[in-house]
């Protein structure tokens, strides 16, 4: 039997979140094109998620469900921001009463910190900024090749 959270129905629309203490990137992606797209870096307001700016984007996209990268050791046992990712997705549910996926985020910062730095030759000011948002990109775009191969 099939997840119901799962049921694919057009155009439907995700953002994806990397979180992290100063920043957390934000991607939007939906399911009819398998793709995502950065969309911001939300700045962390003491280490706490500035949940105006999230509350906004959320009614402005009005998405069905949300993706977090969780981030694991190379063992897969939680790192010490793993139970801080944890918290941010059961907040994200209680207060916007969206589906949570949880996405493996396998080092997804730092391959957009080479994509940046390698292929588009970003300075490192440019950098600190985007990094977050592209990374929230991978995370919902390998979220969204998983979602689209489970027929």
């Amino acid at each position: 039997m099939q997840d119901p959270l799962l049921t694919k129905t057009s155009a439907d629309t995700y953002l994806g979140f990397d979180f992290g203490y100063k920043k957390i990137g934000v991607a939007v992606g939906q399911t009819v094109t398998a793709s995502a797209s950065p969309l911001q870096t939300i700045r962390s307001i003491n280490q706490s998620p500035d949940w105006q700016i999230i509350t906004k984007l959320i009614a402005e996209w009005r998405p069905i469900g949300l993706v977090v990268g969780i981030s694991r050791q190379a063992d897969g046992s939680d790192n010490p921001v793993t139970p801080r990712i944890i918290k941010f997705c059961n907040q994200l549910e209680g207060r916007y009463q969206l589906p949570v996926h949880k996405q493996d985020e396998a080092l997804s910062t730092f391959e957009a910190k080479q994509m940046l730095f390698d292929e588009v030759s970003v300075n490192a000011a440019k950098l600190w900024e985007v990094q977050d948002q592209l990374a929230a990109q991978l995370i919902l775009q390998s979220w969204l090749n998983d979602f689209k191969n489970k027929d």
